[in-house]
């Protein structure tokens, strides 16, 4: 994984990495635009404020953008689509997906055509398919040939894949006769650490990146949230979102941010801020946390630039170790 240091005008370092191996230079934290979508995540937030927050993560050093056509049925691509014309084509890594119901070899075509035209560019940098299980009936081999055909037209660059299995990247790059898997985005934080057992050894072994969204558990981390005090927006009341603040795994967590407070305190940083560095401890993991606001993404960006020391590393383990969640 090869890495450098881009250092901002803010005085920021922000860690490059290259996104499997692609030859895609991406910053070692993205940002996260499902929250442009639409109100599921609340509507506190117009679609200026997305863009300025763009802008501002930009400034930061975080070049990689993370959206899909599922989100808001293509809006977050459009408000994208707007940060870009502001911040400049070459400025910007593009992440975008195309859905599980759209792998039907000219679906993806299409997918592909439309999110082009939302978010004003020619060429997507990372296009990844964006799950698989509403795809059962479709043969992967249709989406794989679309992908690596869209590739050599230079309509996307790199190719990815969002919360796939060992077995279905495996599949999925034996299906490539002119490249390969460049990134796995998966669901991935101190409380969702399934990945550890396969997936992450597999994906370091053969240079794929993970992306990692989520990576403060829909803000369960962040030290906002508690049992008086639970997030009511329709994107954190859905399944995963009810195990997560729920009755039983809320003031467990809780446990878990008290630690994080606690390390913060010392080194001058945020429940955030450590929750995030804890997982770029990997050089293999780029954590894509969403922001709405650009202090929100000026919190995120702190942490890096610094790096947790084994003393604190075993501190947050031991926690780990006695933090038995109710399944979700």
């Amino acid at each position: 994984m090869l890495h450098c240091l881009q250092v901002t005008s803010d005085g920021q370092q922000m860690h490059n990495v290259e996104l499997g191996r692609s030859g895609l230079k991406v910053s070692a934290m993205g940002i996260g635009m499902w929250q442009a979508g639409g109100a599921a995540w609340g509507k506190d937030v117009g679609d200026e404020e997305y863009v300025k927050t763009l802008v501002r993560a930009k400034e930061l050093g975080i070049n990689l953008v993370d959206t899909a056509e599922a989100y808001g049925y293509g809006h977050s691509e459009e408000v994208v689509g707007k940060a870009i014309k502001e911040i400049g084509r070459d400025q910007i890594v593009i992440a975008t997906k195309v859905s599980g119901y759209h792998l039907r070899h000219d679906d993806v075509i299409r997918a592909c055509e439309g999110s082009l035209k939302r978010l004003g560019v020619e060429e997507i940098d990372l296009y990844q398919i964006h799950w698989l299980e509403w795809s059962d009936l479709v043969p992967l081999k249709q989406a794989m040939k679309a992908l690596e055909k869209l590739q050599v037209s230079g309509k996307i660059r790199a190719i990815g894949v969002s919360n796939f299995a060992v077995r279905d990247i495996q599949e999925a790059n034996s299906l490539l006769s002119r490249t390969s898997i460049s990134s796995n985005m998966v669901q991935y934080s101190l409380i969702h650490r399934e990945i550890e057992e396969e997936v992450l050894p597999y994906c370091r072994k053969e240079n794929i990146t993970i992306l990692a969204w989520s990576p403060l558990a829909r803000g369960a981390l962040t030290g906002k949230y508690s049992p008086e005090n639970r997030p009511r927006d329709p994107a954190r009341e859905d399944d995963v979102g009810r195990h997560i603040f729920s009755d039983s795994n809320l003031p467990l967590i809780m446990r878990l941010v008290s630690k994080l407070k606690e390390i913060g305190r010392a080194r001058g940083k945020t429940p955030v801020q450590v929750a995030l560095n804890w997982l770029m401890r990997d050089v293999g993991v780029v954590p894509v946390p969403g922001a709405k606001r650009p202090e929100q993404v000026e919190e995120n960006a702190g942490a890096v630039g610094w790096s947790l020391s084994s003393s604190e590393l075993h501190e947050i383990q031991r926690i780990l170790e006695g933090l038995v969640l109710d399944h979700f």
